[in-house]
């Protein structure tokens, strides 16, 4: 049986970890990167997350579409574990701008079309924005309520939803 896990948690709440210990129980697995090293720090995180993965997964990159990355998985694909959403949303309100808010409702409707019939197990990770104090500016405000969208649209798609804190899992369905 296919399934689509969604997992979130706040930063360092051990949801990257848990979702890799489950991507573990497949065989053929692709880790799907949604991140982009624009700095030095960003490249220490993505070169971190490399070597917690080791080479059990085959690696595609894909910061804007993952819809159709999703659906360009090799055939023989079991898993496919997507880090992370908050990234990616990040990334489309980078690119896009004044649009922004438009191409991730377009964007999210093609990735929940791709998670209600997915090519193999989907297992996605997510940061849980909206549980801190109300951002400052305006920008900011704005990705935490869009990445709180793209949240709830994908967790009630999935088959199975966790919410890490402290590094434990807690099934909400």
């Amino acid at each position: 049986m296919k399934r689509v896990v969604f997992v979130t948690g706040g930063a360092r709440s051990g949801k990257s970890s848990f979702a890799l210990n489950l991507a573990l129980g497949f065989q053929s697995r692709v880790f799907l990167a949604t991140a982009q090293a624009f700095d030095s720090e960003m490249e220490e995180r993505i070169q971190k997350h490399r070597d917690e993965r080791g080479t059990g997964f085959t690696t595609v990159e894909e910061p804007i579409s993952l819809s159709h990355a999703l659906l360009q998985v090799p055939s023989d694909t079991e898993v496919v574990l997507v880090d992370c959403l908050t990234v990616w949303t990040g990334n489309l309100m980078h690119r896009f701008g004044e649009q922004a808010e438009e191409i991730i409702e377009r964007e999210t409707a093609s990735l929940i079309g791709v998670l209600q019939n997915p090519p193999c197990s989907i297992i996605l990770v997510s940061n849980e924005v909206g549980m801190g104090i109300v951002p400052e500016n305006a920008m900011a405000r704005k990705f935490r309520d869009l990445a709180g969208i793209v949240n709830q649209k994908v967790a009630a798609t999935a088959t199975e939803a966790y919410l890490l804190c402290s590094g434990l899992p807690i099934q909400l369905t």
